[in-house]
């Protein structure tokens, strides 16, 4: 978007000494107000890219369920982290993807062709995005954060952002134990059966969890785990 001019002269330095000095010409490029504002938009917004993506997403929510599935599963570092983040952010794209092109539609690309500035692009873009959010907040949390705030909305969609993304946040945690805890259980009753079953064998030598781990692999892939998983996951934000 602009363009950096190194120029690279040699000096004489004072006592002898030999040096050379760097001028930076940024140029004119910048010409109109709007594309330095711009750009000062685009690298805030880049920075700020993952806290946005973890605090007003469902990037939490699917992380959670992914960490506690492979805990079940009894895979401490399968599959690694970095394909867990990579599946979560696809599929919280995809989730938000018709928010986003609201959000686009109605307040980015107005503003860029000049119709409206700043205030008004943001008042009107916060608006799709909020209302996905409350649909995913409790009662409860947002009404503690907004007590909290000192608000008192006469409906949820009056709430101003700082008191509906915590709330957000929360019920986002509650949501993702909550799925947690239900894949939690058949695998945790087969690891009480493979128990029960060495014990009554005698064999107090070979750890449990050794034994069960190809028979809880064994059921997850038969019944297609990763596709139930991620429909649950995909249905639970659509209320």
């Amino acid at each position: 978007m602009f363009h950096l001019l190194l120029t690279t002269t040699s000096t004489t330095l004072p006592s002898g000494a030999g040096g050379s000095s760097i001028n930076i010409n940024l140029g004119n490029t910048l010409s109109k107000p709007s594309d330095s504002i711009l750009v000062i938009i685009s690298l805030a917004l880049l920075s700020l890219a993952p806290s946005l993506l973890i605090l007003m997403t469902g990037f939490t929510r699917i992380i959670i369920v992914f960490s506690l599935l492979r805990q079940a599963l009894g895979l401490s570092t399968t599959p690694p982290n970095q394909v867990l983040s990579g599946l979560a952010l696809i599929i919280s794209l995809f989730i938000m993807a018709p928010t986003i092109n609201q959000v686009n539609k109605i307040a980015v690309q107005p503003y860029l062709h000049g119709k409206m500035n700043a205030t008004q692009a943001y008042r009107v873009g916060e608006v799709p995005l909020k209302t996905w959010m409350l649909k995913q907040t409790g009662n409860q949390e947002l009404a503690l954060t907004t007590s909290v705030d000192g608000e008192h909305p006469a409906t949820p969609t009056d709430a101003s952002m700082a008191a509906v993304i915590p709330a957000f946040m929360l019920s986002q945690l509650k949501s993702g134990f909550l799925i947690g805890f239900i894949i939690f259980i058949p695998f945790l009753i087969i690891d009480l059966v493979v128990a029960s079953v060495l014990m009554s064998m005698g064999v107090v030598m070979l750890p449990p969890t050794l034994v069960s781990l190809p028979f809880k692999l064994l059921l997850f892939v038969m019944v297609n785990g990763w596709i139930l998983v991620t429909h649950s996951l995909v249905v639970s934000f659509h209320p």
